[in-house]
């Protein structure tokens, strides 16, 4: 008996046929998420007017596996009080040669910093201020203030980055929102400096 004569057979063979493409392995979506390898807080002295003062220093940390999948080696931040300082952050991803910092800039709308930890919240030993290009909030670049009698001397700052999230939701704007994944996105950098203040 010729069975690819058969109409019901030959439908059978067809409704298999179009379950197993259905079926079959689809490709595992890729994630958004950066690999960021080395982190940088450049602080560079400012006075009362916003004019540089000195050199600008950084602190850094690092991991070669990427400072969210390893153990990061992270420097303390050591700021003087009462004093103002311009903090801008670069981002890098050493595995792949390649400048994170750009590209959050060019995706601005989609990225933003948060400020948490002891020395952001609670009774807090620096202030923060968006400073970014443009009059954008993402948080690259800001200026700190540091309490000139603060109640402790030693605290951890705690820098977030936020991708895809609502800009627009109430507080959001806020560097120091302590509710930041209520303005959905998801988390591209969750990071803690140790702070020493001299």
């Amino acid at each position: 008996m010729n069975y690819f004569k058969k109409p019901a057979f030959l439908m059978a063979m067809m409704v298999s046929l179009a379950f197993a493409s259905c079926n079959s392995e689809d490709p595992v979506p890729e994630n958004d998420e950066e690999l960021i390898t080395d982190v940088t807080l450049r602080f560079t002295e400012v006075d009362a007017t916003g004019n540089a003062i000195g050199s600008p220093f950084e602190f850094v940390a690092s991991d070669p596996q990427g400072v969210e999948l390893g153990d990061p080696t992270i420097e303390t931040v050591e700021l003087v009080k009462g004093k103002s300082y311009q903090m801008e952050i670069f981002l890098y991803n050493s595995i792949a040669d390649e400048d994170i910092t750009e590209e959050v800039q060019e995706e601005a709308d989609e990225h933003q910093f948060y400020f948490l930890g002891t020395a952001f919240v609670g009774s807090p030993v620096l202030t923060y201020t968006y400073d970014d290009e443009n009059g954008e909030i993402i948080g690259l670049k800001g200026q700190v203030e540091v309490a000139e009698f603060p109640g402790f001397n030693n605290a951890n700052m705690r820098i977030i980055l936020r991708h895809d999230l609502d800009k627009n939701y109430p507080g959001a704007d806020n560097p120091n929102f302590e509710n930041y994944t209520q303005a959905g996105g998801e988390t591209d950098l969750d990071l803690t400096f140790p702070l020493v203040l001299n």
